[in-house]
């Protein structure tokens, strides 16, 4: 902690929301005895900064007495986040977001992360209420572009829908300024001696400025990952963050093992890119899988899993502990594996699709893609739940919404509520028997030939947004054969392993795969990527906490 002298803030921006009695609780007189007595007392001067914006291990505090403010600094600008007083407390799941500073001299009680941990994970009081105040923040955050990157980019450029989407899927806020519509870009750009030629740009911290970054070189500067001890020989490693890796990795962790889940992407696998689920289970206004793989991700947290943005490339399975390693060149020792690497939605066979795939060309509904698309014409090429969902969120802010289905109707494939949201809504047309034959275009999608596959006849219309949503293939290729794929791809697991392929990988023990074991001992597969997966959210869930079973069965052997 060190001393600094207040300066005025020359913006202020508190949090405003409905439920801001849940996002900034008081805390009850022997609620916060409880959280002392886990805790260390320190008296605060006017000025001190107790966290930095950015800093990974920062304390939670309880204030005692004085007030704490939450500052969002940019240079030589503050932004005033909110401001903290008695009874109330700091935090959130993941790193600072803001600069905490002491306006008055006071007290507060502060905790280390591995004590608010526990604190979480034993106090089930504390817990609902912490836990939903993180929750709450977050997304508080995110509604109001509150944090601590500026995105610098055109909603016609593919690079910055891709990190629209990377920033927005790994809950991280952002504010975003658009080329050609806000006025006060050139300033900025000057500032930072940025060029339009130079976006997208991503302004880390008001300091750190990236022109066109990977993903990856963002999650660096933003500190996404802690470091990995590759000495550490986990108990559970689990790769793809989708909703049967997440399920592997709460399930898992909440019962005692060492957890690490690694994810290529962001949390939420193909799920998180869904507008809304109305069929799953408990959500019966709907959630968007965004929001589902958000709490999932914060519940994991919550329990101890340590989750690392970084692209595993191989499985290494000469010898015990297997190791997963990844594309720095890591190796990642595991007792045991949990392969949810899911799939992804197949590309169609057209000439230039690849050069206008995040310009026109979408595979995902998100909001992020939603505003692209405002008042204008759209299609949605498929005829499952996710094309279905898909085309119902679309038609809420779109001119018009046609999906396109190679087959006479939507019955056999797609869920009968959304088919009956379809019919009933006058902004969606259906046509069966049509396929999409060109694309055209130079930087942006503007022209879309389909075809009627009975009669060959084909129609060209200016509609600048297609979304592909059809069949899904594997993401197993990184698997090299290390275990036995269908003839798909897919990961094959317990009895749909044959005796002869278990011959062929060598099965060493006497007793069969359990029912989600790979051809390889202690490996195991669940959701979309295995063989014989059911294609629904549930399922994925399902499967990823079946898993953590048979992981305990295989480690007490």
């Amino acid at each position: 902690m060190k001393n600094e002298a207040i300066g005025p803030s020359t913006t202020s921006l508190p949090l405003t929301a409905s439920r801001a009695d849940q996002i900034f609780p008081t805390l009850t007189a022997e609620q916060i005895d409880r959280i002392a007595a886990r805790g260390t007392t320190h008296a605060m001067r006017a000025g001190e900064i107790l966290a930095e914006q950015g800093e990974t291990a920062v304390p939670f505090f309880v204030i005692v007495s004085g007030e704490l403010e939450a500052v969002r600094p940019s240079g030589a600008i503050e932004t005033l986040i909110t401001i903290f007083r008695a009874g109330q407390f700091t935090g959130e799941v993941r790193r600072a977001m803001a600069r905490l500073r002491a306006r008055t001299d006071g007290q507060v009680i502060q905790l280390p992360r591995e004590r608010l941990l526990a604190l979480v994970q034993t106090d089930g009081e504390m817990s609902e209420i912490l836990m939903r105040a993180f929750i709450l923040r977050r997304a508080e955050l995110q509604a109001q572009g509150i944090g601590d990157v500026t995105l610098v980019g055109s909603s016609h450029s593919a690079d910055t829908l891709r990190i629209k989407e990377f920033l927005t899927r790994n809950g991280h806020p952002y504010t975003y300024i658009d080329l050609e519509r806000d006025v006060e870009v050139q300033g900025l750009l000057d500032h930072f001696r940025i060029s339009a030629a130079d976006t997208p740009v991503v302004i880390c911290r008001g300091e750190t400025v990236l022109r066109n970054p990977t993903n990856e070189r963002i999650a660096s500067c933003l500190g996404f990952n802690l470091a990995l001890d590759q000495s550490q020989v986990r108990d559970l490693v689990i790769v793809g963050a989708g909703p049967s890796g997440l399920a592997a990795a709460v399930y898992g962790a909440s019962e005692g093992l060492d957890v690490l889940l690694l994810e290529t992407y962001s949390p939420g696998g193909q799920a998180g890119s869904s507008s809304r689920i109305e069929n799953y289970l408990g959500f019966p206004a709907g959630v968007s899988g965004n929001e589902l793989a958000a709490r999932a991700y914060t519940q994991a947290q919550k329990f101890g899993a340590q989750i690392v943005l970084a692209k595993a490339t191989r499985l290494a399975c000469e010898r015990k502990p297997y190791v997963v390693e990844l594309q720095d060149s890591s190796r990642i020792p595991a007792r045991a594996i949990v392969i949810a690497t899911g799939a992804k939605y197949s590309k169609l066979p057209l000439e230039n699709l690849a050069p206008l795939e995040g310009a026109g060309v979408y595979y995902g509904a998100t909001f992020v893609e939603a505003q692209l698309c405002k008042g204008e014409d759209v299609i949605v090429v498929g005829g499952g739940n996710s094309a279905g969902q898909a085309a119902v969120f679309l038609a809420e802010t779109t001119y018009h919404v046609y999906v396109l289905v190679r087959s006479d109707s939507l019955a056999d494939t797609m869920s009968q509520y959304l088919i009956r949201r379809i019919e009933q809504s006058p902004k969606i047309t259906v046509l069966p028997h049509t396929e999409i034959a060109a694309l055209a275009g130079e930087k942006h999608l503007q022209h879309v030939t389909w075809r009627d596959n009975r009669t060959g006849a084909t129609e060209t219309r200016n509609i600048p947004h297609l979304f592909i949503m059809t069949g899904a293939v594997p993401n197993t290729a990184w698997l090299d054969n290390s275990v036995t794929l269908d003839s798909k791809g897919f990961v094959k697991t317990g009895p749909d392993l044959l005796s002869e392929e278990l011959a062929a990988a060598h099965w060493p023990l006497t007793r069969r795969p359990y029912l989600l074991e790979t051809s390889l001992p202690g490996v195991f597969a669940a959701g979309d990527a295995r063989c014989g997966n059911v294609k629904r959210v549930a399922s994925a869930v399902g499967e990823g906490s079946i898993a953590i079973s048979f992981v305990h069965l295989f480690l007490r052997e």
